[in-house]
């Protein structure tokens, strides 16, 4: 077996930042909340330890797609179903930006698997500047969230979740030009070649939009996918000179494309192989596979 440079240990491994979870002779690796890995340098008691996906877990899930890479500067309007998800840190008592989020109606977001307790996160929509406030920013706690039961974290397989928003009035968010639901669908729904898409994120202090080709992509950007053994719940998209492309910061979030007119969300930003290089595409969930997932927890969870 053959693995890529990412996923190989250096010296102790104790620097190790891949998704494996097992070494070659079938030993677990330590959590990293383990009171062993307490004094190394990678451990879950850093202050930036949500960021770098170190937890009650003994791989990393901080993608490697996880930050939009080139594109432009946008405003919210653009994209107004682009949700930014933050997680509450007690110890220092304020939230911290944990990945993106779609929102697909107005008590319901998608997002990838990631996520941390329900009771710690909140929702921002409308917002163009991630750490700006904004007279048309609509902010909601989290109810619950669905992790799919599939999700394989070290493969990223099934890398979705389903949020459902707190609300005590039966209606969350509030239609409005900044803040609109992205359009679902229909299971098994395929685009025609170069279908114009775009990928959104928030990252610092602004809101970056990236356009991006569906495909069909260079036989070396095929190849690259073919080389991932990508299963069918995921495709391949970007921009083939590698001039825009998702990594650290924004994984959950949209990649859209047009369909008859609309705006229709294909694919759940996941993961990737280092940002923007030429001929590696991103990676992204295939949301046409889950839309009965979708509607069931939506149907058994209705919104009261």
């Amino acid at each position: 077996v053959i693995y890529k440079y990412q996923e190989c240990v250096q010296g102790s491994g104790q620097n190790y930042r891949g998704t494996k979870s097992v070494t070659k002779s079938g030993s677990r690796c330590l959590s990293w909340d383990s009171p062993a890995v307490k004094r190394k340098l990678n451990n879950a008691w850093r202050s930036d330890a949500l960021e770098l996906g170190l937890g009650s877990h003994n791989n990393s899930l901080n993608r490697p797609a996880f930050r939009i890479f080139g594109g432009r500067q946008s405003d919210i309007t653009d994209q107004p179903w682009q949700a930014a998800i933050n997680v509450y840190q007690p110890r220092r008592r304020q939230h911290f930006h944990r990945c993106g989020g779609v929102l697909i109606d107005s008590c319901w977001v998608l997002s990838a698997a990631t996520l941390d307790k329900a009771d710690r996160l909140e929702v921002i929509l409308g917002r163009t500047f991630r750490k700006q406030n904004s007279s048309s920013e609509q902010i909601f706690k989290v109810e619950k969230y669905w992790i799919h039961e599939k999700f394989d974290n070290e493969t990223f397989d099934n890398d979705i979740a389903l949020l459902k928003l707190k609300t005590d009035v039966g209606i969350c968010a509030v239609n409005s030009p900044e803040v609109l639901p992205a359009c679902l669908p229909e299971p098994g729904l395929v685009l025609p070649s170069w279908t114009e898409c775009e990928i959104s994120g928030l990252w610092k202090r602004q809101r970056i939009e990236v356009m991006s080709a569906c495909g069909p992509m260079s036989a070396a950007s095929q190849k690259c996918c073919l080389d991932a053994q990508l299963p069918p719940n995921m495709l391949c998209a970007g921009d083939t000179r590698g001039l825009d492309d998702a990594c650290k910061g924004d994984s959950g979030g949209p990649l859209v494309c047009r369909n008859n007119d609309r705006m229709t969300l294909m694919g759940v930003i996941s993961w990737g192989d280092g940002c923007g290089q030429r001929d590696k595409p991103g990676v992204y969930t295939r949301v046409t596979n889950y839309i009965s997932w979708i509607n069931g927890k939506i149907k058994a969870n209705p919104v009261l």
